[in-house]
């Protein structure tokens, strides 16, 4: 029996990419009618629909998603091996797709991939913006960004890197510190509201560095808990507590005086900004170079 005509597949995928035979064509420099033709011959030679037709959008069926995830599987794998010809000269190509916390992937990453957009015009990136951990490998991600989470050791599908290190500030607004006075040590903190992050995988901590060089955890209430570090620094802002966030997310309001530092003299934990990607014999060159931007951009060898 033939082999499909791997072009076939490549203008299956862009139609897919591009969300219609119009695009799709386009992308590889074929009209309308020729993408149409190409996507019918790949479904007859395989006995089944893989594109949902109406007047208005096209939809993948469940084979046509299956087939879909593996044509990415088989791109991946051209990319492997031209890196491993090329090597670090290969210019990187095709869809990066990444995942990233919200308010650090909007305020931080969202002008890194603009860069490196500009500086690689054969890529395109999908951004997926959630503090709710992604399964990198089942949901079809390159590469995730995780701010102070690394994987569990356990878990030698993937590889990790550390690119940056950000400062956590303990802040709340002048009006609850003037409502509910300041605290003078880490003890005075259980008397106050303390927002905490919590979502249903992970929950914060507050530590704190005491005498000795010890570690100390605050033992502070916690009446409103939020699965968002935006969402907290908000209602910061607002006068509802005391907030632990990274200097990224509350510079901007720390000087405007919208948010006062509350115990300066406490250190506290560095926020760890980690880069996450499957364990691969060779990392594509997409990833490889965003991951070397990003590193030259914040600043971290």
């Amino acid at each position: 029996m033939p082999r499909t005509n791997l072009n076939d597949i490549l203008i299956f995928m862009a139609v897919v990419d591009a969300g219609s035979f119009i695009g799709g064509g386009q992308a590889m420099g074929l009209s309308r009618s020729a993408a149409g033709k190409a996507v019918i011959r790949l479904e007859d030679r395989l006995g089944t629909r893989l594109l949902n037709r109406t007047t208005r959008r096209l939809s993948l069926t469940d084979e046509g998603r299956v087939f879909y995830q593996h044509g990415l599987e088989v791109l991946a794998s051209v990319d492997e091996a031209e890196a491993s010809v090329a090597g670090q000269s290969a210019a990187p190509r095709g869809v990066l797709r990444l995942t990233v916390p919200d308010a650090f992937g909007r305020l931080v990453v969202l002008p890194i991939v603009e860069k490196y957009l500009l500086a690689w015009p054969g890529i395109q990136a999908e951004v997926n913006f959630t503090d709710r951990k992604a399964d990198i490998l089942e949901e079809g991600f390159d590469l995730a960004i995780r701010i102070g989470t690394m994987p569990p050791a356990s878990d030698t599908r993937l590889l990790s890197r550390v690119i940056a290190a950000d400062r956590a500030r303990l802040c709340a607004s002048p009006s609850y510190l003037a409502d509910r006075g300041e605290p003078r040590d880490i003890d005075d903190l259980a008397a106050h509201d303390c927002l905490v992050f919590s979502s249903r995988d992970q929950r914060q901590g507050w530590r704190f560095r005491g005498e000795g060089e010890a570690w100390v955890k605050a033992q502070g209430r916690s009446r409103l808990r939020l699965d968002s570090d935006e969402a907290i620094r908000d209602a910061a802002v607002a006068g509802l507590g005391i907030a632990l966030l990274p200097d990224f997310l509350v510079a901007a309001d720390l000087v405007a005086g919208r948010l006062r530092h509350v115990l300066p003299e406490l250190e506290t934990d560095d926020v760890k900004i980690v880069t996450l990607y499957p364990d691969k014999r060779l990392l594509e060159p997409r990833v490889r170079r965003f991951i070397d931007l990003m590193t030259k951009e914040l600043g971290h060898q």
